[in-house]
């Protein structure tokens, strides 16, 4: 929706005032997290683009703002919190929640990896395992919270949470007010509406410009994608972004989305892993795949961006650290640093020493090598021989490539799908 036909924000559930007094609320208690310009990224997207580094919280995700607004707003005599989740809700609601001294229990699918449950243990919580899917787990929690009489905690269809999140949008314009395009991740929507009502009151304010908010989803869960322009594409898959690969996004959070939000773009898990691997070499900062999926958008769709002044919420940066290796490498053999040869040889002596000479006049570092006699088309007298080797980018490898076909051989890359 264009920026001049938004609704005023006093006609949602969640008005300026809301996020303004949620700021108020939990600026001390949180970390008023970095918000810089990429000069590297700005230069490769076509885009001025600045970075809000929300991985930057103590548990490494913007959810913290939400949690805490809605823990402080609670009544004194509350007999806990509870919440269905195994990502950074979770953490952000256990941690503060221990803080204040308030009991949390968080209710988790049996299949949730030990470190999240032990995470969150970590942080205070009570753990309950419960079913094999989220939405076992979520409907066990809201049975403990009517026999408990405690108070459950929605990760984003709660305009408490929603105004905590929003409070990332103040910030990042109190820093850089010619921001005029806000990129977002959307999961279930509430980092998005709460930044999105800023967003439209300060372009709609006296001497204000106008603000795009994008949203951006990964193709396999285009959820709010789906509510908002009326398609029916899947929401299933394997996903980098888990943190935002919901299948139904909230009622309050799609009401606002529907009404504030420009556009909603979907980037694939290549550019996911692209980002991810960019952010680390570029920025020295690690984000999981949610976080990056911001500078995903820029990368996918350049155009769409272009001499844009972009802010870019960096939500979260935990990523198990054997998925941030194999996207690391993944990229690194994308980019042609890393590859992989199937090279066809005959079975005598020094056919290895002879092509291993080649890889010694390119310089070109060998990182393992496999033979292959048996299960190979070859005639009995040949073999094929894997090489996985480093090199300096892919002109280097196209060099390496034309040496071995030069002097005979019969080579192929192994590519990565």
């Amino acid at each position: 929706m264009s920026t001049q036909t938004r609704p005023a924000p006093a006609t949602l559930p969640v008005t300026l005032a809301d996020v303004q007094a949620a700021h108020a609320r939990i600026a001390a208690q949180i970390v008023r997290t970095p918000f810089f310009i990429s000069r590297t990224l700005s230069a490769l997207t076509g885009a001025t683009v600045y970075l809000k580094f929300e991985n930057l919280q103590f548990t490494a995700a913007y959810k913290e703002r939400g949690a805490l607004n809605t823990l402080l707003q609670l009544n004194a005599d509350t007999l806990g919190v509870i919440a269905a989740s195994a990502g950074n809700h979770a953490q952000g609601l256990a941690y503060h929640a221990n803080r204040l001294g308030i009991p949390a229990t968080i209710v988790m699918p049996t299949n949730t990896p030990t470190v999240k449950v032990t995470q969150t243990e970590g942080h205070g919580a009570t753990v309950v395992l419960h079913g094999d899917t989220f939405d076992a787990a979520y409907a066990h929690a809201r049975e403990l919270e009517a026999t408990g009489g405690l108070t459950f905690v929605h990760p984003f269809d709660d305009v408490r949470v929603i105004a905590g999140q929003g409070t990332v949008a103040i910030e990042m314009l109190e820093d850089v007010p010619a921001i005029d395009t806000f990129l977002t991740p959307i999961g279930g929507g509430g980092l998005i509406s709460g930044m999105a009502v800023v967003a439209s009151a300060a372009s709609q304010a006296p001497g204000g410009h106008p603000i795009e908010v994008i949203g951006v989803e990964a193709e396999l869960f285009p959820s709010m994608y789906n509510r908002i322009k009326g398609t029916q594409m899947p929401c299933a898959g394997d996903t980098l972004a888990e943190g935002i690969a919901v299948k139904e996004p909230g009622a309050i959070t799609a009401q606002m989305v529907e009404a504030l939000v420009d556009d909603i773009v979907l980037v694939s898990e290549r550019s996911l892993e692209q980002a991810v691997s960019l952010l680390l070499q570029i920025e020295k900062t690690v984000v999981e795949g949610a976080g990056a999926a911001g500078l995903a958008a820029l990368l996918q769709h350049p155009e769409r961006f272009a001499g844009k002044t972009v802010g870019v919420v960096l939500c979260g940066g935990n990523i198990d650290t054997r998925l941030l290796a194999n996207v690391l490498l993944r990229d690194l053999a994308r980019s042609g640093r890393l590859a992989r040869l199937r090279i066809r040889l005959q079975d005598q002596p020094g056919a290895l020493f002879n092509v291993a000479r080649i890889f010694e006049q390119q310089r070109v570092n060998i990182l393992e090598l496999a033979h292959q006699r048996i299960f190979t088309n070859l005639p009995a007298k040949g073999l094929s021989l894997e090489v996985e080797c480093e090199t300096r980018d892919k002109d280097h490898l196209d060099r390496l490539l034309a040496a071995l076909r030069d002097s005979g051989y019969t080579v192929s890359t192994i590519e990565l799908g």
